[in-house]
């Protein structure tokens, strides 16, 4: 069995546990958690994981950030030919307005009708957002919008209970569950 159907194995055991209903938004994200290398593989077998959601009786929606900087800089960014001749005066926008345009894609998805107390929004893409803006920022920002569970698709490390995408910056510690392929006490106990 390969490293993705295992993540998918574990995530299938998680997902079909009984929800509680009173977590905060902070405490329904889960973190599936794989090597940076595994991307298309995991893209290529995410089916895995919509299958494992409708058996445990929930609805799956799927959120996808890849192109989220390109449709940003396309149709929402004035003069961008400038920033390609001068990157660092496009920090600002980045902190700012990407970081607006990201979390209002999420948010999108987040608040549409389909996506109610027994649904999870699958969240892929995130890797994407490297060196324009953290993750960290967006999961704060979200995390009051979900109303069932979010599974952030994340290839990075979970090591120590913190979180570091791409294995490159330093991990911020969060409340989501993590999935992973190593034990973790106490998340995929049944």
């Amino acid at each position: 069995m390969g490293r993705i159907d295992r993540l998918a194995e574990r995530y299938e055991r998680y997902i079909s546990l009984p929800w509680e209903k009173d977590l905060a938004g902070a405490q329904r994200v889960i973190f599936v958690v794989y090597d940076k290398s595994d991307e298309r593989r995991l893209r290529a077998r995410k089916q895995l994981f919509k299958i494992a959601t409708d058996k445990a009786g929930h609805h799956w929606i799927e959120c996808d950030l890849t192109d989220a900087f390109a449709e940003w800089m396309t149709n929402r960014v004035e003069y961008r030919e400038s920033y390609f001749e001068s990157p660092e005066d496009l920090d600002l926008k980045l902190e700012d307005d990407f970081l607006e345009h990201t979390v209002g894609r999420v948010r999108t998805v987040l608040q549409a009708s389909e996506a109610d107390d027994a649904s999870v929004v699958a969240l892929f893409g995130i890797a994407s957002l490297f060196g324009f803006i953290r993750v960290s920022e967006v999961m704060r920002a979200i995390e009051r919008d979900v109303r069932g569970r979010i599974v952030v698709f994340f290839p990075g490390e979970y090591v120590d209970s913190n979180y570091r995408l791409l294995d490159a910056r330093d991990g911020w510690n969060y409340l989501a569950v993590p999935i992973t392929l190593q034990e973790i006490p106490g998340v995929y106990d049944v």
